[in-house]
């Protein structure tokens, strides 16, 4: 499934720019007083007590991290893993709903409910699993029930346990009668604000005594770009692609970092993939707000 942001996936540019939302319309019926209806005492006190359910926040590359997929450039791309760490997360309940659009930070006076989701770095493998694998669990926390509207996710490198980059991609690139093993990492730190996740599904409501979950997403085919897709399609004018990173490797073997390949790459080659990184966080196909340490590229 080698979608991009621009045509809908089904589970699952730059950065920042918009937020889709799913809207709620409520229709009332207006009934005679013979004819309204009166909660039952159950019912009121389901209403009147929140209760608490549980809360899981997952991680997504989206099926193609998993299945493979083909470049912009021709490049038939298989990852043995991709490596993101977590190093924080909250969900918001907010009122009215956060629009990335409006602004790259929740308003304070919105939020009704705060849960935090991590709070200590955890590593993801998003190419854990066969090709028809569910997004990977992140964490699961008891939370109050309701509507969970805004997520606040942010990846970085835990030079404390070793990791020095925030994504790693570790796997092989084939064209033609040419194979390369990559060894790619990337080390900014970045936090994503977003509103609610854009998908098939609906994400984020949580009844008393049930469960539900919330998505991280990483599109990876912002930097690689997308061999199904028309040449002149955002999601291909905007991304690297795979061509300037072969041309950089030595033989049939690419071990790299974001530093060295901006030493290399040709300028704009540089600003594609600086743009492109930066471009990785979704909610589904919802975008987010990003934030950028001033010390990061």
């Amino acid at each position: 499934m080698n979608s991009h942001c621009f045509r809908f996936r089904p589970f699952s540019s730059l950065l920042g720019r918009g937020s889709l939302g799913f809207m709620l319309c409520a229709f009332w019926v207006g009934c005679s007083q013979s004819e309204q209806i009166t909660p039952s005492p159950e019912e009121n006190e389901t209403s009147a007590t929140p209760g608490t359910g549980s809360l899981t926040l997952t991680a997504n590359g989206e099926d193609f991290v998993r299945q493979g997929f083909e470049t912009k450039d021709g490049w038939a791309i298989a990852f043995d893993h991709v490596f993101v760490t977590v190093t924080e997360a909250t969900a918001y309940q907010t009122d009215p709903p956060y629009d990335a659009k409006a602004s790259n930070a929740l308003d304070p006076s919105t939020v009704t409910v705060t849960q935090l989701l991590v709070d200590t770095p955890q590593v993801v493998d998003l190419a854990q699993g066969d090709s028809d694998a569910d997004p990977i669990a992140v964490t699961t926390e008891s939370a109050p029930s309701g509507r969970y509207n805004a997520l606040v996710w942010a990846i970085a490198p835990d030079k404390a346990a070793g990791r020095e980059y925030s994504i790693q991609l570790v796997g092989t690139a084939t064209k033609g009668d040419r194979t390369i093993a990559f060894d790619i990492g990337f080390d900014p730190s970045f936090s994503y604000t977003c509103g609610d996740f854009v998908g098939d599904s609906r994400k984020g409501f949580l009844d008393p005594d049930a469960a539900a979950d919330l998505e991280m997403t990483l599109h990876f085919d912002h930097i690689f770009g997308d061999g199904e897709a028309p040449a002149d399609d955002d999601i291909n004018t905007g991304a690297l692609g795979f061509d300037p990173l072969a041309a950089v490797a030595e033989g049939d073997t690419l071990t790299t970092d974001l530093a060295t390949l901006q030493a290399k790459l040709s300028s704009e080659d540089q600003a594609l993939l600086t743009g492109a990184i930066a471009g990785l966080g979704h909610v589904g196909e919802g975008h987010c707000a990003l934030t950028q340490p001033e010390n990061n590229p």
